[in-house]
């Protein structure tokens, strides 16, 4: 089954938006349930970092395997982390959330000094889960 997922994986990143994050990690799994309901337009699709697509795609990009502590959105056949990705998901939400895009004129260090904090502790204040989230059947063709 990973096979054909792959095949059709090969021929759908570089038209949509392929959002890569923690399987068990709360926080990750509360901004992907924030992103599906203010995507009115399943403009996005899912995938956690540990699944066997997320890893190959990892693995495609030249990206860590085992570092989990960025989600990644793989767009139009390019890959953007940490505060970049999440700037680029606010962009594709369109309005009122567009409006964060503007973070992108802060340098890049910056931002991503900051997210790293919150990336860095998310276990510890929003805690985690022993395996990862098992979309319900109305959302299962969102989750690669």
């Amino acid at each position: 089954m990973v096979g054909k997922q792959l095949l059709k994986l090969i021929s759908m990143e570089h038209h949509e938006n392929i959002l890569l994050f923690d399987g068990v990690c709360n926080l990750c799994n509360h901004t992907v349930q924030f992103i599906i309901k203010r995507d009115k337009g399943a403009k996005f699709k899912f995938t956690a970092l540990q699944s066997d697509i997320g890893q190959a795609l990892l693995k495609k990009y030249d990206l860590p395997l085992k570092d989990f502590e960025s989600f990644v959105l793989i767009r139009k056949g390019n890959y953007y982390q940490r505060s970049s990705a999440a700037l680029q998901v606010a962009k594709v939400l369109g309005w009122p959330w567009r409006l964060f895009y503007i973070f992108i004129l802060i340098p890049k260090f910056i931002r991503d000094f900051f997210y790293n904090i919150i990336s860095n502790s998310r276990y510890n204040v929003f805690g985690r889960q022993d395996s990862c989230m098992i979309p319900s059947p109305e959302l299962k063709e969102r989750f690669l």
